[in-house]
């Protein structure tokens, strides 16, 4: 594991040369507000960590092999000269967020890096008070410039996709409603009201929202125990007979020897999208070992999802998928919860994928392609049924966005991108405080088991699986956790 620290303040800028001594950011963004709980950041530092993977993850055609984590630490004070100091981190997935185009993952992971790195040192600059959904708003509204200045000073001819920017800002933003709970001494869950915030939501989303706040869309404590959900990855073995290459650290070698260590009851599997009858095949393959095992427990309940990172083709691929999955198993099929992302991210350059059809099947969520309010909307009319929410894509947007299923009645899920330690803590919480979220994803305890290693013993529920759940009655800290 390398680490790298820095701690940025107005004053340590100037003397670096990296901002004039006038601002030229974001004047008057939030404009007055009358509440004495507003806050803006005063200092802010952040921190590098990667972890290499205990064994490669394949998806979407891709693999990766280690972890690379931006970690966020910030002081908040508030109009009434409160103080408080809180934490955010996240995973730089650039394999998921910048797929592959003209710029090599190298360059794109520099950049990501580079980008989230700017969002930290330039956030004592943002001189506006705010709750922090308003404040981390107004203060994204400078991301595409950022974006531009960064891929222009790393000579990168690509834009780089509003996805990526909101993965390498989103440990910012979770650090900040972190520092929020921690200075008021409260769940940041239980801080959504019209008590502490100055607008309403139709403010980031329509009229359909008007009068109303995140505290209608979220519990004032979290469900007590949730499912976990196991990822079986492209390349994952799944019998003894298949492990080429053991890793030997005493986990689990294969999905047939984890299933009966954790209890496990859920399972999401990685298909490539561009070959049917693999995707078919490893679906039924996956099914028959995970009968066996739970006959063996005695377990007549468990289900699946599954996932092709949007290589399908067209609809038609995933009806015919569908069909296949029926003939060589009905009992399977009555056990897929939800299929994720079928087709390419980019809806606008693809209208003809509609999920019409399909949705009448099964649930089919957006991910790749939610990144704000307007493209949720364009998803509903193409007929998928359901979004999957992620931290990585900040905070603030996973709430709204979860405010919005809610309203619209779609099916609703959260999924961690492998997140360990802290990262997946506040994936969790967004499980466990959002009504009508029934399931966790937590892929870093097979993938980066020593990343999660430190916060073991603090939260025992979280990070040690027997029984298929986790215990998330435990997340009511001050703060986000």
């Amino acid at each position: 594991m390398s680490m790298d620290r820095r701690i940025f303040n107005k004053s340590v800028l100037l003397a670096s040369g990296m901002l004039s001594g006038t601002s030229i950011f974001w004047a008057g963004a939030i404009g007055p507000t009358t509440k004495g709980t507003d806050i803006h950041v005063v200092e802010a530092t952040y921190e590098l960590a990667r972890f290499p993977y205990r064994a490669p993850m394949k998806f979407g055609g891709r693999v990766v092999t280690d972890a690379v984590l931006l970690n966020a630490t910030v002081k908040v004070e508030s109009r009434d000269g409160r103080t408080g100091v809180g934490t955010g981190s996240m995973l730089m997935g650039n394999i998921w967020a910048w797929p592959a185009g003209k710029t090599e993952p190298d360059a794109t992971l520099k950049a990501m890096l580079s980008f989230g790195e700017k969002k930290i040192a330039r956030a004592t600059d943002f001189k506006e008070y705010g709750h922090p959904l308003e404040w981390t708003h107004d203060y994204a509204t400078e991301d595409a410039a950022m974006a531009a200045e960064t891929v222009h000073a790393l000579e990168i001819q690509e834009v780089m996709p509003v996805l990526a920017q909101r993965v390498a800002a989103s440990p910012l933003e979770a650090a900040v409603f972190d520092a929020y709970g921690k200075m008021l001494k409260q769940n940041a869950y239980n801080l959504l009201s019209e008590k502490y915030c100055n607008r309403d939501l139709s403010a980031y989303l329509d009229n359909d929202f008007r009068g109303e706040y995140l505290d209608r869309y979220t519990s004032r404590g979290p469900k007590r125990r949730m499912p976990l959900y196991h990822l079986v990855g492209a390349l994952d073995p799944l019998t003894p007979a298949e492990v080429m290459a053991p890793v030997g650290d005493g986990l689990p070698e294969h999905y047939a020897d984890w299933i009966p260590y954790n209890g496990l009851t859920h399972t999401k599997i990685k298909l490539n999208g561009d070959n049917l009858d693999w995707d078919v095949n490893r679906t039924l393959a996956v099914h028959k070992v995970t009968t066996e095992q739970q006959q063996k427990r005695s377990c007549t309940e468990w289900f699946y999802s599954t996932d092709f990172n949007e290589r399908a083709p067209n609809e038609q691929y995933l009806l015919d998928y569908f069909e296949k999955i029926r003939q060589g198993s009905a009992d399977l099929m009555d056990k897929l919860q939800y299929v994720e992302q079928p087709t390419h991210r980019d809806l606008k350059a693809h209208p003809e994928n509609t999920m019409h059809r399909a949705a009448r099947i099964k649930p089919v969520v957006i991910d790749e392609s939610l990144v704000c309010f307007e493209s949720l909307l364009d998803a509903r009319r193409m007929g998928y049924s359901g979004i999957a929410l992620k931290a990585c894509k900040g905070h603030g947007d996973a709430l709204l966005m979860g405010a919005v299923a809610q309203k619209y009645k779609m099916f609703l899920c959260v999924q961690d991108l492998t997140c360990p330690g802290a990262s997946f803590l506040h994936s969790a919480s967004l499980s466990a405080r959002i009504p009508t979220v029934a399931g966790i994803e937590g892929n870093a305890r097979q993938y980066i088991p020593a990343a999660n290693e430190p916060w073991v013993e603090k939260f025992p529920t979280m990070f040690i699986t027997k029984d298929g759940t986790l215990g998330t009655g435990v997340l009511t800290g001050n703060g986000l956790y």
